[in-house]
């Protein structure tokens, strides 16, 4: 299974490699990712696979938007499916 996770916030060094670094911690593989800068922002999503995790996924949800209220960044996820059922007409 897949999470769809974004990152949104001021452009600093080392965003990518933070979150990156995170996931890796809580075995989570990212599988896809997509950046850009816009202006003096920085917007990011990943698709990350969640099958191998070693914590619950909502201890998961809640690491990650720790690491974003430290970086001054908003890290939102969420499970695939409620990504497609979200999206679908």
């Amino acid at each position: 299974m897949n999470a769809i996770l974004s990152v949104i916030g001021k452009d600093t060094i080392g965003i990518l490699a933070d979150v990156s670094v995170e996931c890796a911690k809580y075995k989570a593989n990212i599988t896809d990712v997509s950046q850009s800068i816009l202006g003096e922002y920085f917007a990011m999503i990943m698709v990350v696979n969640i099958d191998k995790l070693n914590v619950e996924f909502t201890n998961f949800v809640d690491k990650m938007q720790e690491v974003g209220k430290k970086k001054s960044l908003e890290i939102h996820i969420m499970h695939e499916d409620i990504f497609n059922s979200m999206h679908k007409i």
